[in-house]
């Protein structure tokens, strides 16, 4: 929430080599799979600039509705965001047992941004927004209680199929010509490489403990650090175990007024924003430390072997991630910052590059990018005014 200083953000370079500036120093770690995107414009209509909540468009290409039809600063989000139209494929949340998950961190929710913009990352559609939860403890319950793990591919098979056919093939084999058995001989050979191929495999996940984590400290004490490392960590495990493929991590709120407690903040990040950001040291180490929790993430994806694809689960990851606006300071959502992380199963470039657009670019042109990862049929993303069915090319694998 509250955008960062662009100053310090934005690398002075382009390409693969980009400098990391002090707000991105923080991914240091995992350089070559992150993608720093700047200089494109948030596209939304101009009836829909309230501040702060058009800058959510970002995550979903379609014009925010209801504006100014609610108390205070109102607007309700027009059109699903990214993760539910990649969770809706059947190649994808169709797949899993948990077809997405919502996660939140900060309790702090600015008192006078009302509507389901600003509450949620997460919508499947106008007037259907997926709330982020914010107790660790509570996504444990809800992924794992009543989870059990599949058996464990190098333990022993439960009994081999061809044991199980054993006399019938014999029988088989009695009236059978020699063409005929030459066949089945290698049908039944192909059967037994399959198993060996499935004893191969590596150990699939086992339950995690539930974490220590419950969420439940008052907003100017929030351990922010802590109950974000543990919904992190509970992104990498349902990952590992295939139990779920899409997630959205709501760290703070847009404008809201979290405090970050974890650096010694006593004021809101929200308040340090507007007092002149590029002045502000203490808006400028709220950044850096929501660059440092997004580092633990991408690490924590590195750090996990991919049991099924093979390298670790950032290879085959994308993430996608930005904020409400450029500047709180400014409130504008033009040269609102992306980034795109990961390797998308070769999908995307690697190392990763700095591109900065010259001419205010569409930033749905990104988003149909990563939809196109997934569902390569995909034409377009959003609607009205942030549509796009132009993808952004430049952090495509060639």
């Amino acid at each position: 929430g509250n955008g960062v200083n662009l100053s310090r953000f934005t690398p002075p370079n382009q390409g693969p080599t980009y400098s990391l500036t002090d707000e991105l120093q923080p991914l240091a770690g995992v350089r070559d799979y992150v993608s720093v995107i700047t200089g494109f414009n948030n596209h939304c209509h101009p009836s829909n600039k309230i501040t702060h909540h058009e800058g959510m468009v970002v995550f979903s290409g379609s014009n925010n509705q209801d504006v100014g039809q609610g108390q205070g600063f109102y607007s309700n989000a027009g059109g699903p965001t990214i993760d539910q139209v990649i969770a809706d494929l059947d190649s994808v949340g169709g797949q899993t047992t948990v077809p997405s998950i919502q996660l939140g961190v900060s309790k702090g929710e600015s008192p006078v941004d009302h509507g389901t913009t600003m509450h949620n990352l997460s919508h499947r559609g106008h007037l259907q927004p997926l709330p982020p939860q914010r107790n660790p403890q509570a996504v444990w319950t809800t992924l794992f209680d009543s989870f059990v793990p599949p058996d464990d591919p190098q333990g022993p098979l439960r009994t081999s199929v061809l044991d199980i056919v054993k006399g019938k093939i014999e029988k088989l084999n009695e009236r059978l010509g020699a063409n005929d058995r030459e066949r089945l001989e290698a049908h039944l050979q192909g059967i037994s490489q399959l198993e060996t191929k499935i004893q191969a495999l590596p150990p699939l996940c086992e339950t995690p403990p539930m974490p220590s984590e419950n969420n439940s400290e008052p907003l100017a004490v929030e351990r922010i650090r802590a109950v974000s490392e543990a919904m992190h960590d509970l992104i990498v495990y349902p990952f590992a175990c295939d139990l779920s493929r899409v997630a959205s991590m709501l760290l703070v709120e847009g404008a809201g007024v979290h405090i970050f407690n974890d650096i010694s903040h006593t004021g809101t990040h929200h308040d340090y924003s507007h007092s002149g950001a590029e002045q502000n040291n203490k808006f400028h180490d709220g950044v850096v430390f929501t660059m440092e929790q997004l580092a633990y993430l991408l690490e924590g994806l590195r750090n996990t072997p991919d049991g099924v694809l093979g390298g670790n689960l950032l290879d085959n990851t994308i993430l996608y991630g930005s904020s409400d606006c450029a500047e709180g300071y400014t409130h504008s959502v033009n040269d609102q910052p992306m980034i795109v992380a990961g390797g998308g199963g070769g999908q995307l470039v690697n190392p990763g590059i700095h591109y900065r657009s010259s001419s205010g670019e569409n930033h749905s042109d990104v988003l149909l990018t990563l939809l196109q990862c997934f569902d390569p049929t995909a034409t377009e993303v959003g609607a009205a005014d942030p549509y796009s069915n132009t993808p952004f090319l430049p952090i495509k694998a060639s």
